[in-house]
């Protein structure tokens, strides 16, 4: 730690105090993320961890270190973010007649994460005590199985697996047993084992490969070739459509999903703009309506690759997830409007 702007930091001057939780932003606002499953959850949680971080500073020990001292601070206040569930959104319901899903979940408020703010993650090297590689755990199928876990469960483990704190830190920022620790994370990783089996490892992004899996997944989307772009996705894959709470697991309920889509969409035709979130590959969907020359914005829709076939697809509705991802979400941006003419 650098002594003389935590002395300067602790007599409050604020300017040293931003020095040294400036560089962790990035990696904590993540972690709300993680935990919460929300871009603007997260944002907000950040925000009151860093002001009662500053409130309290004058308390820090330095026992632990600043960014140990931090994850505490953040982590508990996720925690208490999750007891209020006025911030879950209702669940989308559809306009249309859908096939029946495989399950109804109501994790409502997950959303896309932009790929431009995940700079930090090049320099970012977890504990010794982690079990996944950092691509995996920004990954939108590893939120959204977190979002699974009890927040106990959760929290123990991002802090352990992910973060790869030592039990006893982990007790310590929780203010639990170690026992409890073992606990919960003996649970935790028995829900993500259902939630995420092993596939195998995508493409290297933007490769050649991953380039071909692209192009053709994209070619037979806009074609509304629904054959062809079940024939990409693995047996066993997930096509989930938040904040609707349905999902369908398998190619034969994922076609039938999509054709029932189609069947709505009668007459428009699909526009992709590329582009990632959550360090994988995604597409910007746009209904174009041919009659009245007006490109409508659908949603995000990010693919997790496996292989050379895709394990899973979540498609966020909604025009507020391109404007998250710097894409064109008003009708009237002229991006779209030379699509429609």
């Amino acid at each position: 730690m650098n002594t003389a702007l935590l002395e300067r930091a602790s007599r409050g001057d604020e300017a040293a105090f931003a020095e040294l939780t400036d560089p962790l932003r990035g990696e904590l606002e993540f972690h709300c993320y993680r935990m919460l499953g929300s871009r603007q959850d997260a944002e907000d949680v950040l925000q009151e961890t860093l002001l009662a971080a500053w409130r309290s500073f004058s308390a820090f020990e330095r026992r632990a270190s600043l960014r140990t001292w931090l994850y505490r601070i953040a982590t508990n206040r996720c925690l208490n973010a999750m007891r209020d569930a006025s911030r879950r959104p209702a669940p989308l319901t559809a306009r249309f007649p859908i096939p029946e899903p495989t399950r109804r979940e109501d994790i409502t408020w997950l959303e896309p994460y932009p790929d431009d703010r995940l700079a930090w993650l090049a320099d970012h090297a977890p504990g010794p005590a982690a079990r996944y590689e950092a691509r995996e755990t920004v990954e939108i199928t590893f939120i959204g199985a977190l979002q699974r876990l009890s927040g106990r469960q959760r929290a123990v483990l991002v802090l352990r697996d992910v973060l790869g704190f030592h039990a006893d830190e982990t007790a310590g920022m929780l203010d639990i047993s170690v026992d409890a620790v073992k606990s919960a994370l003996k649970r935790a990783r028995a829900t993500l084992h259902t939630e995420l089996p092993e596939t195998q490892r995508p493409p290297a992004p933007r490769s050649a490969e991953e380039r071909r899996l692209l192009d053709r997944f994209a070619a037979a989307f806009v074609a509304d070739d629904v054959d062809a772009v079940v024939a990409l996705v693995t047996e066993h894959a997930w096509f989930r459509m938040p904040p609707a709470d349905v999902e369908y697991q398998g190619r034969a309920q994922i076609a039938a999903m999509l054709r029932a889509i189609t069947k709505f969409r009668a007459g428009q035709r699909h526009h992709l703009l590329a582009t990632r979130a959550n360090g994988q590959p995604a597409f910007g969907t746009y209904r174009i309506d041919p009659v009245n020359r007006r490109v409508e914005p659908g949603g995000l829709l990010i693919l997790s690759l496996a292989g050379s076939e895709v394990g899973a697809l979540t498609w966020f509705i909604g025009a507020q997830q391109l404007a998250g991802v710097g894409l064109p979400s008003d009708p009237s941006d002229p991006r779209l409007v030379s699509e429609a003419s």
